[in-house]
């Protein structure tokens, strides 16, 4: 059996959920407790704190986990990297009252940080020659500028509404950030077993996202230029129609390039495109 530690609630939670349901993989959320097992994959779900799951893991309390690099990274546990998962991006950043005339980095020094990440802020400050008085807050960083706790904060940003509705600007990303799966250095072989079937679902998931199924029907004669648009997994697949002097043609192709290749499959003949969604793609 392999323990994996998720974070107990928040985007990230939700985000793992999804993955876990997108490999088949079923956990009962309706009866959540501290510890629940799949029924039908050889996996147990442990619910922590998301500042919790590196020690965890490095411990070994759990075998792998799904935490946020930011996270991982303040923590400095001794875990690994399995694979980087691309979800649940973000960056930490600096942010000063949106009044205030910034002039670069070395505005900071000798400035009061707020931050929750205040071994990423240390190093960051120390790379920069700078000296910044680091206070340290768990929530609600966002405030301690407003309040007159701090002169800017070190926090995560997304969107960057929190930020707004503070009256804060970001001014330095100091790093970005996404999911990481992390684990133990030190799995059984029976572990590593399932880790390696596990990644292959996830891999399997994760390489079908941004990729659309592409069919479409063109003059025979165009075939050849339209082979030389499509991108393909190895080639496209081409199967001639009833109607003679005419072939129907399919590919897989990256959605961030989808209205483009459109665009060029059209002027050069291809009729009748319809496009479908990918949900895994077994390489």
């Amino acid at each position: 059996m392999l323990r994996i530690a998720v974070q107990s609630k928040g985007r990230l939670y939700e985000d793992t959920m999804n993955l876990l349901k997108e490999t088949g993989i079923k956990i009962n959320s309706a009866r959540r407790t501290l510890l629940v097992q799949s029924g039908n994959f050889q996996l147990e779900v442990l619910y922590l704190r998301d500042d919790d799951i590196p020690e965890f893991v490095a411990s070994g309390m759990a075998d792998i986990g799904i935490v946020g690099e930011n996270e991982f990274v303040e923590r400095g546990r001794d875990a690994e990297i399995v694979k980087r998962l691309g979800f649940s991006k973000c960056r930490i950043s600096l942010a000063i009252p949106e009044e205030v005339d910034y002039t670069g980095v070395k505005w900071f020094d000798g400035k009061k940080i707020a931050t929750s990440y205040p071994n990423i802020l240390k190093k960051f400050a120390d790379e920069q020659g700078i000296n910044i008085d680091i206070h340290v807050i768990q929530g609600s960083v966002e405030i301690a500028p407003g309040i007159g706790l701090a002169d800017g904060i070190f926090d995560i940003v997304s969107s960057g509404s929190t930020l707004v509705s503070n009256k804060l600007r970001e001014v330095e990303v100091v790093m970005k950030s996404e999911a990481l799966l992390i684990g133990n250095k030190k799995l059984s072989a029976e572990k590593q077993a399932i880790l390696d079937d596990f990644l292959f679902r996830i891999k399997s998931v994760l390489v079908a996202e941004d990729k659309k199924y592409v069919l479409m029907n063109a003059p025979s004669d165009k075939v050849k230029d339209i082979c030389e648009i499509l991108p393909g997994i190895k080639s496209p697949t081409i199967l001639p129609l009833a109607t003679e002097g005419w072939t129907s043609i399919h590919a897989v192709i990256d959605q961030k390039h989808f209205w483009e290749i459109v665009g060029q499959l059209k002027a050069v003949g291809a009729e009748g495109i319809l496009v479908l969604p990918i949900e895994k793609m077994i390489l």
